[in-house]
């Protein structure tokens, strides 16, 4: 039996946010926060800012909160031990931590296969290994697709690669890869995946053991809470990794390790409420079982949801003359989450996302740090994309009211 439909107004009033008359559409730029995430905050610094590690009573309360925090995180990604989990400032300093701890193992010579389609959080960092005589190889976009084939992977590897690093869904074209395979692809020449998951975690729950990687990074600032991050790696990896931090912090100290200067405190316990939040929303939809069963229920109801808002925009899009979408045209059970992109033809996109500026409505164009997608598919001419990315908290009223912009937006 299927579960319930979302109560939005329950949902609408978790995020404080959106009592405003403003139109959130920039969610994959950043999503709003929830409430309860805030309120964690605020309660740990006003009541729980010590330093941690002491033995009197206060530091030992703050402690096990940090640490619970960590638990709470690596059961919303499916993370066997809590130790895996790594908290850092944002994705692309935890992929470039990943990256340093690597570089000692390293040796010229050595391949790793980075795509055309990522944000430069999950490029960078691998193409700078060049400076150690690391071959960077380029897993290019099919144009016509508009994606990543995965028949071209197979050209670019070999006994020498080491590491192939994707990302999970494109945060200009929607569209959600297939990490598992290229997992078992990765896995049977011996290198391993690191993922980028920032664009899939908001929409889909991740899941670190079903996809078959070896890291998984995304940020919280994408999933309704403050701007941190998350890094999952497998344990032996972890320990196989050396030491970055004081040197009497020993190679089998995880996550500690990897985490210069310690975490955030306040925002890691803030993290929690995102799995919080997500159980209770299962909880209401009617599922049972355990916390993750249950989260498992929210984000199938928030896909559904979202899915039947990203097919009015699509629709709306497919029936304009001279607009071209940059990415799957309609919604496909799993294939894109409802980050949708465009051009229009003659109009830069920055002229469009002005116009629709005056309604209220918060939309963006760029290349959004997709900067050598954006050269592979030639929309520099445009000025990058406009681009429209909806979360679970946005409403069908809002959607007509963005059309209704859009209209008068695109001549």
């Amino acid at each position: 039996m299927p579960f319930a439909n979302l109560d939005l107004e329950r949902i609408r009033a978790e995020f404080p946010a959106l009592a405003c008359d403003t139109v959130f559409l920039d969610n994959a730029g950043g999503s709003q926060v929830l409430g309860r995430v805030a309120d964690r905050i605020h309660h740990y610094l006003l009541h729980d800012n010590v330093q941690l590690g002491a033995n009197y009573l206060a530091s030992r309360n703050a402690g096990d909160r940090v640490l619970a925090a960590r638990r709470s995180i690596a059961e919303l990604v499916n993370a066997v031990d809590d130790d895996e989990i790594v908290m850092g400032p944002s994705t692309t300093a935890l992929i470039g931590t990943l990256v340093e701890a690597l570089r000692p193992g390293l040796r010229a010579g050595d391949e790793v296969v980075v795509t055309e389609s990522d944000h430069e959080a999950n490029i960078g960092a691998w193409a700078r290994l060049a400076e150690v005589g690391v071959v960077v190889r380029i897993w290019r976009v099919d144009v016509a697709r508009l994606g990543l084939a995965v028949e071209d992977l197979d050209a670019l590897i070999g006994p020498r690669t080491k590491w192939i690093a994707m990302t999970q869904a494109s945060n200009i074209l929607g569209s959600v890869n297939p990490v598992a395979e290229v997992a078992r692809r990765a896995h049977a020449v011996g290198a391993r995946l690191c993922v980028d998951a920032v664009a899939y975690a908001p929409h889909r729950l991740v899941d670190v053991q079903a996809c078959g990687a070896d890291a998984v990074v995304f940020s919280f600032y994408k999933v309704f809470g403050p701007h941190y991050a998350v890094l999952w790696a497998r344990r032996d990896l972890l320990l196989s990794l050396p030491s970055l931090n004081h040197f009497f912090i020993g190679q089998d100290v995880l996550p500690y390790k990897l985490q210069l200067g310690n975490v955030n405190y306040e925002l890691s316990y803030g993290c929690a409420g995102i799995a919080d939040y997500l159980r209770d929303v299962g909880t209401e939809l009617g599922a049972v079982g355990d916390n993750r069963s249950r989260m498992q229920a929210a984000f199938d109801a928030f896909a559904r949801h979202e899915d039947d808002l990203a097919e009015q925009v699509l629709g709306w899009l497919r029936d304009r003359r001279g607009v071209r979408i940059i990415g799957l045209p309609s919604v496909t059970t799993g294939e894109r989450v409802p980050t949708i992109s465009f051009v229009v033809e003659g109009v830069m996109s920055e002229a469009i996302v002005g116009r629709v500026d005056a309604h209220g409505i918060g939309i963006r164009f760029g290349d959004f740090y997709a900067r050598r997608l954006m050269e592979a598919l030639g929309l520099q001419q445009h000025g990058g994309v406009v681009r429209i990315s909806i979360a679970h908290y946005n409403t069908a009223d809002e959607i007509r009211r963005l059309l209704i912009a859009l209209d008068a937006a695109i001549p």
